[in-house]
């Protein structure tokens, strides 16, 4: 699974900057201006995360971690699942009612620079940092949301992190007793991003859900300290 990632803004703006022309590009950095790199994002704090569209492939925008989907009724229900759609079984997107719709029609790119995953050994869990061997963002297929809250009108962008089987290093760190497998999220491998953002046909976009090469992954100890950070959606 992927519940805690590490978010770089120079790192996330640079398929912007690849793809984007100057004047664009202006207007982005200006619209995150705001936007603080975060060492150690949770998601269960619910940030916001910057995140490429299907809709808008090359503008960077801020989506809140964990998918409302646009048929949440009320504030209550909004707040009693966003905390189990943090992550999408990939095998499954186009079949669980949170995230059908999304997988046929809102899909992203979330770029990271890395995550972190737990390793269970003699009743002591050690934290993992995983990054890509070359150092570059990793780029995470996404479903993203927009939701209007019927309580207030106020419109809501959210998103969730697909995943996969895990391969062998994944396997090896993701060993909690308590998951029925090993998982780790979907990282899309350079040359198809395009794919996931565009693809219609579900058997292609299935065909993409392919666990990234160990050789191509990083994974080392890491301490993290807790986070104070707690932001509020409503």
């Amino acid at each position: 699974m992927c519940y805690t990632a590490k978010y770089l803004i120079e790192k996330a703006l640079k398929r912007a900057r690849h793809y984007g022309i100057a004047e664009d590009i202006r207007r982005y950095e200006e619209e995150l201006k705001d936007f603080n790199d975060l060492e150690k994002a949770s998601g269960f704090s619910h940030p916001k995360i910057i995140i490429y569209t299907n809709k808008e492939p090359y503008h960077p925008i801020l989506s809140q971690w964990g998918l409302i989907p646009h048929w949440i009724r009320n504030t209550a229900q909004a707040h009693d699942i966003w905390n189990k759609t943090l992550n999408a079984r990939g095998e499954s997107i186009f079949e669980k009612p949170s995230f059908k719709d999304a997988a046929h029609s809102w899909r992203c790119l979330i770029p990271v620079a890395g995550f972190y995953e737990y390793h269970h050994r003699d009743n002591t869990t050690i934290p993992y940092y995983i990054a890509r061997q070359d150092n570059e963002a990793m780029l995470l297929a996404g479903l993203w949301s927009q939701w209007i809250n019927p309580d207030n009108g106020q419109s809501h962008h959210t998103c969730t992190i697909v995943t996969t089987q895990a391969n062998e290093l994944m396997a090896h760190i993701h060993n909690n007793p308590k998951a029925k497998e090993p998982r780790m999220p979907l990282i899309l491998p350079d040359g198809k991003e395009e794919d996931w953002l565009q693809l219609k046909d579900k058997d292609a976009l299935t065909s993409l859900l392919i666990p990234f090469p160990e050789e191509h992954l990083q994974a080392k100890p890491y301490q993290i300290k807790k986070s104070s950070d707690n932001p509020e959606l409503w």
